[in-house]
């Protein structure tokens, strides 16, 4: 169950990115995360007590509690990262960027749990660096002007890898939605935080219809990704759970052609069959 818990969170992550870039057009990225955040707070909670969980809120240990939080912590991070790269970038560069966190948490799963590390998952690695490469790649015709969403990206793969190790730590023992309602909270605090004290609150007044919808459903998204991954990482192998989710560039990188009309060259199509390739041979055990 838990591959195809990994599997769900890949659809709907993907789904995320590119109502995430419409939803971003008018929205400083900031604000965005902190909204969409909210939307993803409500439904976690509304899952918790659905699905019976609140009851195991007082069984939680102190450690259980510091991971968890840790976690949200680097999720928080991750976002603002990932939206401001967003903001900045073609969604086709970003998301590859984004997927390194793969490589990262493969490594670190390897380090903290002793998870499995072969041949297929060297040339699985190397698949997902050479593809990356390749769908970043410069083209004459739609240069960026700047290479700030390159660093945003990077900088986001690296929390997102964090968080998934100390998610992974912290959730042992807690029931998967619980824990992802926690994290929530915590990644709530640090984005309406960094609205406020860069004195962004006003700009919601500013949102208009448009903006207010794709931001909600890019939320919804959020939320429906969360509950599957962290149900994923509880249950599974974070060095296979990872790899399935991060599949999720095949739908973002359709739907943005169709919806978004961004090109992919064929350098780009070449990067993300590698990108793919790569993904499957690290599912390779």
């Amino acid at each position: 169950m838990w591959i195809l818990f990994a599997a769900g969170s890949a659809v709907f992550a993907g789904l995320t990115s590119v109502f995430a870039k419409v939803g971003t057009e008018n929205i400083s990225s900031d604000l965005l995360t902190a909204i969409r955040t909210a939307v993803v707070l409500i439904f976690s909670w509304i899952m918790v007590i659905i699905t019976a969980q609140l009851d195991s809120l007082s069984a939680i240990t102190p450690a259980e509690l510091l991971f968890i939080c840790l976690s949200g912590g680097a999720t928080g991070a991750s976002w603002l990262c990932y939206f401001k790269a967003l903001q900045l970038g073609n969604v086709n560069k970003v998301v590859p960027v984004d997927k390194l966190s793969t490589v990262l948490t493969m490594i670190l799963a390897v380090i903290f749990f002793g998870e499995p590390f072969g041949v297929f998952s060297a040339i699985g690695m190397a698949l997902i660096v050479a593809g990356t490469l390749l769908m970043i790649a410069k083209k004459a015709d739609t240069e960026e002007k700047s290479k700030a969403w390159l660093v945003y990206a990077l900088l986001s793969a690296v929390f997102a890898s964090l968080t998934a190790i100390l998610a992974k730590m912290g959730m042992s023992n807690v029931p998967s939605n619980l824990a992802t309602a926690i994290r929530t909270i915590v990644v709530l605090i640090i984005a309406w935080g960094i609205v406020i004290g860069k004195g962004r609150l006003s700009e919601i007044r500013t949102i208009d219809r448009k903006g207010w919808v794709f931001t909600l459903v890019s939320g919804l998204f959020t939320g429906l990704s969360w509950l599957c991954y962290y149900r994923a990482i509880k249950d599974g192998i974070a060095s296979v759970v990872v790899p399935i989710d991060k599949l999720s560039i095949v739908i973002t990188v359709a739907v943005s052609v169709v919806f978004l009309r961004e090109k992919v060259s064929l350098k780009q199509l070449l990067g993300l069959i590698l990108l793919v390739g790569g993904t499957m041979t690290l599912l390779i055990k």
